[in-house]
């Protein structure tokens, strides 16, 4: 797979569904934007709610957008920007964050 830049808006619905229709591996951030009215939930791997505050951000490392569900309020979104990147990029940037303790 080639790498592709992936920049996304998902309006949630009170219904779990998968953040893309088919699989797509790759490095994501993944946000809930602060002017969320409430708390937009990811289904845990043992289906349990997992809370995401409005303004909360987490990065998802070689996984899969069709794998990760999720489900909120009617008018709450949340963003994805990442990508398909080969894992050389993948460790490169692991390891400058593990050696200075930040992201580039």
């Amino acid at each position: 797979m080639p790498n592709n830049l992936i920049i996304r808006r998902f309006e949630v619905t009170p219904e779990y569904r998968p953040l893309a229709d088919r699989e797509l591996i790759g490095t994501f951030d993944i946000s809930t934007p602060p002017f969320n009215s409430a708390p937009v939930y990811i289904q845990g791997d043992d289906g349990s709610d997992v809370e995401l505050v409005p303004g909360e951000c987490h990065q998802f490392v070689r996984v899969s957008l069709d794998q990760v569900k999720v489900r909120g309020d009617a008018g709450c979104v949340i963003t994805i920007i990442g990508g398909t990147w080969c894992c050389v990029m993948c460790c490169i940037t692991w390891l400058y964050m593990w050696v200075y303790g930040q992201w580039m």
